[in-house]
Parts: structure tokens; C-alpha cells; sequence
């Protein structure tokens, strides 16, 4: 269940630096990119494929790169603990990337109840994934020491 909350800028960063700090966090291998595919019945993902999205117009395949790409991204992941209060985690850290990398990312979410629940796809510019897995290891220390 989405929570509402009523505190401070300050509280906010400091509970989400704490759930970013016992969220599970994973870099995924490789360059990915969305694939087009026109509208009519779904087409079939592979099997490395992370997301099938679509709107009016075709279906879209986040899956990994094949070479020839205009944008191609590096891809962590989160998944946070079920007792986790997560709210506005996301808006929080594609602040601070933006804030730190220059960029924006974009950001996919899913539902695994033997994980914990929600989990998270970040998605940033091939060229910057290092940086910003820094920039988040970073964070989480930091959250790690807000605990203590």
C-alpha cells in the first residue's frame, strides 16, 4: 500500500538514503535498447527481455542492444525489503542523478511478492552508467551511516 507522509525535505532524504541502503541493488551486464515493433498482436519478447510496453501505435521492447541503436542505455536495478516506506524514492534519486549525471533516466517498476514487492529498472545513458552506480553507492553508504 502507497503511504502518505508529512515530513521534511531533510526526513525525506535521510529515510530514503536508509531504503536505498537496504534495498537489493544489481548492475545488469551489457547495453540495452527498446526495439519497435508495429501494433497488432503482441510480438514475442526474448527471453533477456526486461519490458514490453505500448501504446497507440506499436509495441516497444526494452532488451539488450544489438549494435545499431540511437540510444542505448545501462540498466540497475532495485528491489527494496516489503517493509520498506519507498514513497518518492523515485522521484528522490532520478533527482539526484539528474542533479549529479546531467541527465534524466527513465524508470520502470514491477510487483515481486517474493522479493519483497516492488522493484525498480533504471535506465541511463550507456556512456554513464559508471558514474551513476557510484553516484548511488555512494548514497546508500551514506544511508547506511544515517542508520547507525
Amino acid at each position: 500500500m502507497v503511504s502518505i507522509s508529512h515530513e521534511t525535505p531533510q526526513e525525506t532524504r535521510t529515510r530514503l538514503r536508509r531504503v536505498l541502503a537496504g534495498a537489493v541493488f544489481k548492475v545488469l551486464p551489457g547495453h540495452w535498447a527498446y526495439h519497435e515493433h508495429s501494433a497488432g498482436p503482441m510480438p514475442q519478447p526474448s527471453a533477456d527481455a526486461l519490458a514490453l510496453v505500448r501504446d497507440e501505435e506499436g509495441w516497444s521492447i526494452l532488451e539488450p542492444a544489438q549494435g545499431d541503436e540511437a540510444e542505448v542505455f545501462g540498466v540497475f536495478s532495485f528491489h527494496f525489503p516489503a517493509a520498506a516506506e519507498n514513497s518518492g524514492f523515485v522521484g528522490w534519486l532520478a533527482g539526484e542523478l539528474k542533479d549529479h549525471l546531467g541527465t534524466g533516466v527513465a524508470v520502470l517498476c514491477g510487483y515481486n511478492s517474493a522479493q519483497g514487492g516492488i522493484y525498480d529498472y533504471w535506465l541511463v545513458p550507456a556512456q554513464l552508467l559508471g558514474e551513476a552506480v557510484a553516484h548511488v553507492r555512494s548514497l546508500a553508504a551514506q544511508g547506511g551511516e544515517d542508520g547507525q
